[in-house]
């Protein structure tokens, strides 16, 4: 499978999905890649009764229309920061479903979602839920933020983008976990940024999924035991690059809580999920899915299928 030095992003005129424009902008630019702004919609039907309970479809016309208006705001946005290299795509169908299709193909995918947290935005939104499980890249979910984390009005000013110059990167032992490291040490190199590896052991008494072990286990133990692993998980990932430095931390707690914590003083979190495809795979699992609604930054999911997209690219 091929993938261009591209970044795509999906765009549907809204206030969060310009943010994730400038953020995907800001991605091209820093890495040399290309940017390919997509627009999707689906043509709505109705039933027609004198078609004997059949369907009819709408004129799609002015929903066409609206999509290339769209798409040349996107582009004129895209540019606005200086030269980029830009292509714009009208596709007809369900959003996720191009997104993911064209995902074989570049490199990174980044989508926006609306980032006020609560029952709103429990899944939130289709394409931003089921995207990262099933694209064939990483995939970049942008939350609509400000500087301080709190959501931002659909009709208030757009939030500057932050260049990433903290990257926090979640470790479990896992090759997904093995996967997302050496997607955030290219991301590092890319944008000159500080990198941490974080791991969780919840030991804590609060923390519940150790609650069955026996009092007298060495928790002390258990995170050096941790942090042992951590190093040569870290330090098998830099033997490649050993110009980068990644600090470490091995804490008490989940990874979802730590790195929803640590992404209130980070730019970009960068996490490994198993993104099986398939109906078990719409939803990621516990801790990418907890992380991508509670996080202030944007948070980069990397699957299984990323495999082959260049997780360990280097900058152009």
């Amino acid at each position: 499978m091929t993938h261009d030095p591209t970044v795509m992003v999906g765009v549907d005129g809204s206030a969060a999905s310009l943010h994730a424009l400038d953020w995907a902008a800001a991605e091209a630019r820093t890495r040399g890649h290309a940017l390919r702004i997509v627009c999707s919609y689906s043509v709505p039907s109705f039933t027609a009764a004198s078609l004997d309970g059949g369907y009819a479809a709408l004129d799609d016309t002015a929903i066409l229309e609206g999509a290339r208006a769209v798409l040349l705001e996107a582009k004129e946005r895209a540019r606005a920061d200086g030269p980029l290299d830009v292509t714009a795509t009208v596709a007809t169908g369900d959003a996720t479903g191009v997104l993911v299709e064209m995902s074989r193909e570049v490199s990174l995918a980044v989508v926006g979602t609306r980032g006020r947290g609560g029952f709103a935005d429990r899944l939130l939104g289709t394409v931003s839920s089921a995207l990262p499980a099933h694209a064939y890249c990483p995939t970049v979910v942008v939350p609509l933020r400000g500087a301080d984390g709190s959501a931002v009005a659909d009709d208030g000013p757009l939030p500057a983008v932050r260049p990433v110059r903290r990257i926090v990167v979640g470790i479990d032992g896992s090759p997904q976990a093995d996967l997302a490291l050496r997607r955030a040490i290219a991301e590092a190199r890319a944008w000159g940024a500080e990198l941490v590896a974080v791991a969780g052991v919840p030991v804590g008494a609060g923390a519940g999924i150790l609650a069955w072990m026996p009092a007298t286990i060495d928790h002390e133990q258990l995170l050096a035991d941790a942090a042992e692993g951590l190093n040569v998980v870290v330090d098998r990932a830099l033997v490649d690059n050993p110009d980068i430095t990644v600090r470490r931390h091995v804490l008490d707690g989940t990874g979802a809580e730590l790195l929803t914590e640590f992404s209130s003083a980070s730019d970009l979190v960068v996490l490994g999920s198993r993104g099986r495809g398939g109906f078990a795979g719409l939803l990621l699992g516990s801790t990418s899915q907890a992380v991508l609604h509670h996080a202030q930054c944007p948070v980069m999911v990397v699957t299984n299928r990323c495999k082959d997209a260049g997780a360990s690219d280097a900058p152009q």
